[in-house]
């Protein structure tokens, strides 16, 4: 009942600062929203949180402008869990974005997998539609690509972009090269009609995704409030960038992906203020997990001070960047300590909208309205899951970690290594290691490598286990998991002939000998 009275005052107050958001009535409308998820870009890769090239002038400008927020984290450290966690303000052991294949396995939506969003989920899309806002997704989805997962059916008027990322390419005899959509069809499959050249990092495809996104912003900006989730892959190895950008950055193939992106950013808001609604949309951007060292350096980002990166719980894996620019409301200039999370864009963008969010089943995010309108602060934990469990939880400052583990000898010997250089005796581990008993515990202000646990017989280990252990006993004795998405694949799912294809004379058959199951996880 609070979050709702909460959500309700802000919302008044929003309609009070927003005389400049009234539709053609003369009654006020809500602002739009612009949520720009990068893909596997980490805490260290903006020149507003350190890195040296500076070669983000773009989002520098935006943080300059906004609120920069350097304790924002993932729901999941791999790509489709924390996409759902966003767009469904829930953990992914809630939502079903995870699997039970194995303990601790992390798991994601490739071509062959059989789950994907349920349709007992209520997404950000869906409930935005209630106050009148228009909704497109431009990029990748990654929440499944069979039919009744498409996401012109969980709320988004449009679409263009893929269900998966730019793995590739394939034979299209044993798997399918993965198509990319306009709304319901199919217009091409990836090193096709839209070609990455492996090569030399070259493709258009953020030229074209920046070209959706400002179309749809010129197409909307003076009609219904709209709400545009900007989701590219670039950075998400094998990183692209299009001719003009490539060895242009001091980062290499990487940086260049980076800096197109940058650019195309400081399009998006350039147009916003060209068409006098900058001080009427509230625009977000972050990353949907740490970087992926196992690409670094050349295809991988950096998490700055931070341990490891993608695929584990440690803060690199899920400590994000991330800004907030609502000119002429947020504040310029302003560093928020709020413990944030991806999870709250949804229940900050149903704010923003005059909604509340539903009220019959748990919501893990926070409205973060009155961190960044009165630079409010909300005592809240944040959770580190790797598929079915609760590896590390951090309240305040002190994190514990209850489970480490990086990936597996096996894995590791074969060059799969996702903390190179980082090496922490008894906290990189390569063997899953049980610490439920005797948590490791670090203090993030003084220790934010995770290099140094607090001793077992201080009094400062015994005050915050205390205060940890009883968060952590309240979470798991309330937690209702969901079904399981992301345990069972079978090839026989992949895109062999998405509808369009007829059109293009590129449908697949898929060949007679398939296997007919498969338990997969990573």
């Amino acid at each position: 009942m609070a979050a709702v009275v909460a959500a309700t005052r802000w919302w008044r107050l929003l309609l009070v600062l927003s005389a400049a958001g009234m539709g053609a009535s003369g009654a006020p409308q809500p602002p739009n929203i612009l949520l720009l998820l990068m893909d596997d870009m980490g805490w260290g890769d903006l020149g507003v949180y350190g890195e040296p090239s500076r070669e983000t002038p773009n989002l520098d400008r935006m943080a300059a402008e906004g609120t920069l927020f350097p304790n924002f984290y993932s729901a999941n450290p791999l790509c489709s869990p924390s996409r759902a966690a966003l767009l469904t303000g829930r953990l992914p052991i809630r939502n079903g974005f995870y699997t039970t294949n194995a303990h601790a396995r992390n798991a994601y939506t490739p071509q062959e997998i059989v789950g994907g969003i349920p349709d007992s989920e209520q997404l950000l899309p869906e409930l935005l539609k209630e106050a009148g806002y228009v909704t497109k997704i431009v990029g990748k989805w990654h929440l499944g690509h069979r039919p009744q997962f498409h996401p012109l059916k969980h709320g988004f008027d449009e679409w263009f972009g893929s269900p998966n990322c730019h793995f590739g390419p394939y034979d299209n005899k044993a798997r399918p090269n993965i198509p990319v959509y306009r709304d319901w069809e199919m217009v091409g499959r990836y090193y096709e009609e839209f070609p990455i050249n492996l090569k030399t990092g070259e493709a258009n495809l953020t030229q074209i995704y920046l070209q959706e996104a400002l179309d749809f912003i010129k197409r909307q900006a003076q009609r219904r409030p709209f709400f545009l989730y900007w989701a590219v892959d670039a950075t998400h190895a094998p990183v692209y960038a299009s001719k003009p950008f490539l060895g242009t950055s001091q980062r290499g193939r990487y940086g260049d992906a980076v800096r197109e992106i940058d650019d195309s950013i400081g399009k998006m808001l350039q147009l916003l203020q060209d068409l006098r609604v900058a001080d009427n949309t509230f625009v977000f951007f972050t990353s949907d997990n740490g970087a992926a060292l196992i690409s670094a350096p050349e295809q991988g980002g950096s998490n700055g001070p931070f341990l490891c990166g993608k695929q584990t719980t440690f803060e690199g894996g899920m400590r994000e960047p991330a800004l907030a620019w609502w000119p002429g409301h947020i504040a310029a200039g302003q560093v928020s300590h709020q413990l944030g999370s991806i999870m709250d864009l949804f229940t900050t963008s149903l704010a923003l909208a005059g909604l509340t969010p539903p009220s019959d089943r748990a919501i893990d995010g926070l409205n973060l309205l009155p961190a960044l309108l009165q630079g409010q602060l909300m005592d809240r934990p944040v959770f580190y899951y790797r598929g079915d469990t609760l590896m590390a939880a951090t309240l305040g400052q002190h994190k514990a970690h209850f489970w480490t583990w990086t990936n597996s000898w096996e894995n590791f010997r074969q060059g799969m290594d996702f903390c190179p250089g980082q090496n922490v005796s008894g906290v990189t581990t390569h063997t899953l290691e049980d610490h439920t008993k005797l948590p490791l515990i670090f203090h993030l202000g003084r220790d934010p490598g995770e290099r140094f646990p607090l001793s077992f017989a201080s009094t400062e280990y015994q005050e915050v286990l205390s205060r940890i252990a009883q968060v952590v006993q309240q979470h798991q004795e309330a937690l209702v998991p969901g079904q399981p998405q992301l345990n069972v694949c079978n090839w026989a799912v992949m895109n062999w002939a998405p509808p369009g294809c007829e059109k293009l004379g590129k449908c697949l058959t898929p060949p007679e000998s398939i296997p007919k199951k498969c338990l997969w996880s990573h």
